[in-house]
């Protein structure tokens, strides 16, 4: 059965792959390197018209480091004007409070911040950064002070899992109105460093445990802050709705215009319209890419039957190509998947780590690795069941 097309509401715009940081679990294509010819001002002020024409409400400036743009206020002021909620997804890196104060008057109505973990060693040897986390403190703070909703995220993974409580106590201290605790989804970089960053099992319900703690308490002393925590697919037995559907509410338009149903979606065997050569209507309701895995026509036997496949849309096809090397597959994570013998494998993997001292870090050669012993990744304070 073909699905109705909706609307594009959600737009992302990866203004840059570019990024001082050099995260291990970034989300940005292996080979980001190759994607350099960037949109121009004006090439995203005709996007940011296109999507408003057809009904997107939100739009997001990611990347990379979206701040290295030096035209980010001129976007966010014309994105603003068009009428868009604006939000601008960052790792401080490059945040001053000059541009925190330019941002705010050219309309930027949120702003998220990333830290790699609550332990300034371990922050700044994932980041490949001496003061990451010190200039994130700052920012964060800064942001808070300009009257921003406090929106701070928290990639989870093996290498910081165990200090989840006091991630949290750091998120408190900064007084954020949300934090997002979610624990690695391995695309990108992350997948390449999976069996370095996939946490156990029991770390994972520790974490949980300890966040629901957290909430009961936040909630008793009348505090105004929202946890979200989110579980790994790795171990889950449904696949997630990927996207809410793919090409049904989100629109990715890459550094080089590159337009996308989601963020991972580059790494897929697919030709992707491109905006320099195609309209956004035509991209998204017309486009070979974008209607490929819309609807269920495209789905194998099993889940065509599945009562699950109106909530699931079939699972993420990112992942079922990344593990099975085919798209059209049921998502491994499925427990009804012929494939799912594979995320029990990685579960059993995550046993026997891969040492932090042997991660792919993204930027090799233009951030340089801070050394960091495994004395160093232990919690400060445990807490035992």
């Amino acid at each position: 059965m073909t699905a109705p097309v909706g609307l594009p509401l959600w737009l992302l715009a990866e203004l840059t792959y570019r990024c001082p940081l050099q995260c291990p679990y970034c989300s940005n294509p292996i080979d980001y390197a190759q994607y350099k010819d960037e949109l121009t001002t004006a090439e995203w002020f005709d996007v940011f018209d296109q999507a408003r024409q057809m009904g997107a409400v939100q739009l997001g400036f990611s990347g990379g480091e979206p701040l290295v743009r030096q035209d980010l206020e001129e976007l966010v002021a014309y994105a603003h004007k068009q009428g868009f909620y604006t939000n601008l997804i960052t790792s401080g890196m490059g945040l001053t409070e000059a541009r925190i104060a330019s941002l705010k008057e050219a309309g930027l109505q949120h702003i998220q911040i990333s830290f790699q973990a609550s332990d300034p060693t371990v922050n700044n040897a994932l980041a490949g950064s001496k003061h990451a986390f010190e200039q994130k403190y700052e920012m964060s703070r800064l942001v808070k002070q300009y009257d921003y909703p406090m929106v701070l995220n928290f990639v989870i993974h093996r290498q910081n899992i165990d200090q989840i409580d006091q991630i949290i106590d750091l998120c408190l201290e900064l007084e954020a109105d949300t934090v997002e605790l979610a624990i690695c989804q391995f695309y990108g970089w992350a997948f390449a460093n999976i069996e370095g960053l996939l946490p156990t099992k029991e770390q994972v319900v520790r974490a949980e445990r300890i966040t629901n703690e957290y909430r009961k308490k936040i909630e008793a002393r009348g505090i105004k802050c929202k946890l979200i925590f989110v579980v790994p697919d790795y171990y889950e037995e449904r696949p997630k709705p990927c996207m809410d559907g793919w090409g049904k509410i989100f629109l990715t338009v890459a550094p080089d215009g590159t337009a996308l149903p989601c963020h991972a979606a580059r790494q897929l065997p697919m030709d992707f319209p491109n905006v320099r050569q195609t309209t956004l209507k035509d991209i998204w309701y017309d486009s070979d890419s974008f209607n490929h895995f819309r609807g269920d026509e495209w789905m194998p036997d099993m889940c065509q039957s599945c009562p699950d496949k109106e909530r699931d849309y079939g699972g993420c096809r990112c992942q079922a190509f990344m593990l099975t090397g085919d798209a059209k597959n049921a998502d491994p994570v499925c427990g009804k998947s012929p494939y799912h013998y594979l995320i029990e494998e990685a579960r059993v993997n995550s046993e026997t780590p891969t040492p932090f001292e042997e991660l792919r870090f993204r930027n090799p050669k233009n951030s340089k690795r801070l050394s960091m012993s495994q004395e160093q990744l232990i919690p400060t304070r445990m807490v035992t069941d």
